[in-house]
């Protein structure tokens, strides 16, 4: 048995290969960033052939930096940023537009249609997601409602979809030279196209968005040999034998395999998941019913999650846009020279507020300034708006399991920054657990190729793997807690009601 796995982490704003070995520790690493494009207001995409040609370039740099080849590997993992939408054709390889990212708001008025009189929960019992742009279902049909022929070529068979993992998958695997068409069920789960119960395609919803059924990928677990790399590429025959979605690759990745355990991953926005086994649980409180994973043939485990749409990508912002900072480390530096937000909320609805709101008509609002506030109490609130929006979709978690947390693991890379985990501990009222190994997502995705061949044995070895690296307990009074809570609650309501027919 070779003595390496590598991942494949195509994520929003970069793709990465990381090698990992038996212990799981990190042996080198490769990453690129792609473009972030903005055609308008609202819409986000990213170009399908940058991030094919980045992921290529990554796993050539993670090889080399390790100083082995392609005979070294036992596996490949593969993870990837859900619901951003790529369609393809088959016979050219060529997509036939941007990727529509997971941020993306343009379905909006597909999702009203197809809701109708029965509104956003209309398929909510059949595959765990209320309407929403977030999700890929409604993304593929406006691709094929907008792009001159692109119905008629999905309807000749020729156009297939995919989210970023179908996309790589099938490039490493010979693309148009025999390219393997395959998703997996975590990443089924978030198109809005697969029943929870059967993980099965619906062809009755598929029909509703006008989709194809011959678009779509076949359905796999998370954990097996889809395909091998092709003879011309950097991994040649090396089994392709892990997919999970980021989010669910992290939890696997932090060894949430006990019911009621949780992770929490800081990234461009926040993803809660908790494990809540074989029993797939209906939200009340605005939380997601997910596939969390399904290894080999062993039953699939699902979990509730809280989706938080802007987290790290508000600190980018107030980098990019407002250029309070050169280096997005600095935001904790700037917060840390005051005591407290000095009354000052920002509430990063940049893209509507997802979990537990599920609000598209919210817009970002900072309030509460007054001639007192300055950047660094900007900065303190941009960080402390990413530890409410976790509290809230944690409050949301205990309502509808019962399960009161002892803990929560977290990851991601806003997990640096010791004063929002500080901050985030106080508003959760519980302690934060960060692992040694901070790169949970591209590691969960080690884990379920290598246990798929063997280089690990099941979930023993990843609980065996993993360690504490830091750890963070509450120390603000109750009382300060709660208003500052209060506050925030009062804070997100300055939000709705924002976008109506002339103003987006």
């Amino acid at each position: 048995m070779p003595d390496y796995v590598l991942a494949i982490d195509q994520g929003t704003t970069s793709s990465r290969a990381i090698v990992f070995d038996h212990a799981g520790t990190i042996v080198s690493t490769g990453q690129l960033e792609h473009d972030q494009i903005f055609p308008q207001p609202g819409w986000v995409e990213h170009n399908p052939e940058q991030i094919w040609d980045n992921t290529r370039q990554v796993v050539g740099i993670a090889l080399t930096r390790a100083n082995i080849n392609h005979a070294d590997l036992a596996a490949v993992g593969i993870t990837n940023q859900r619901e951003t939408t790529v369609v393809w054709d088959k016979n050219t390889g060529k997509p036939v537009y941007n990727a529509i990212v997971w941020q993306d708001t343009r379905t909006q008025a597909i999702v009203d249609e197809l809701g109708g009189a029965t509104g956003p929960d209309r398929y909510k019992s059949v595959v765990g997601l209320p309407l929403a742009t977030y999700f890929s279902g409604p993304k593929v049909k406006w691709i094929l409602d907008n792009v001159d022929g692109a119905r008629e070529a999905a309807e000749r068979g020729d156009l297939l979809f995919g989210n970023t993992d179908a996309w790589v998958l099938w490039n490493m695997t010979g693309g148009v030279g025999g390219g393997v068409h395959v998703t997996d069920v975590t990443n089924a789960s978030r198109t809005m196209l697969m029943d929870l119960d059967t993980l099965s395609w619906r062809e009755d919803i598929a029909a509703d968005m006008g989709i194809p059924m011959s678009m779509l990928p076949e359905i796999r677990s998370s954990s097996e040999v889809y395909g091998h790399g092709r003879p011309q590429g950097m991994v040649p025959g090396v089994p392709i034998a892990g997919i999970l979605g980021d989010q669910q690759a992290a939890t696997f990745g932090q060894a949430c395999f006990e019911v009621g355990t949780a992770k929490n991953t800081y990234g461009t926005g926040n993803f809660m998941l908790l494990n809540t086994g074989t029993e797939k649980i209906p939200s009340k409180n605005g939380l997601l019913t997910t596939v969390c994973y399904k290894i080999g043939e062993a039953d699939a485990v699902y979990a509730l999650e809280g989706s938080i749409a802007v987290t790290g990508s508000l600190v980018q912002w107030l980098r990019d846009n407002l250029g309070l900072f050169s280096d997005a480390p600095d935001v904790e530096y700037l917060a840390g020279k005051v005591e407290d937000n000095g009354g000052a909320y920002f509430v990063p609805a940049f893209s509507g507020l997802f979990a537990p709101y599920w609000r598209p008509d919210a817009r970002g609002a900072l309030v509460g300034l007054t001639r007192y506030v300055n950047r660094n109490h900007i900065a303190r609130a941009a960080l402390e708006a990413t530890a409410y929006q976790t509290r809230e979709v944690m409050d949301a978690m205990r309502a509808d399991s019962g399960v009161e947390l002892t803990e929560l693991r977290v990851d991601g890379g806003m997990v640096a920054n010791e004063l929002l985990m500080q901050f985030q501990a106080d508003q959760l009222g519980v302690d934060v657990v960060r692992p040694r190994v901070a790169e949970t997502t591209a590691l969960g995705a080690a884990y379920a190729a290598g246990i798929a061949v063997g280089f690990w044995n099941g979930e023993a070895d990843v609980e065996a793997n993993w360690a504490e690296g830091g750890r963070w307990s509450p120390a603000l009074g109750q009382d300060e807690r709660e208003r500052l809570y209060r506050n925030w609650k009062k804070a997100v309501t300055k939000t709705f009601d924002w976008v109506d027919e002339d103003v987006r």
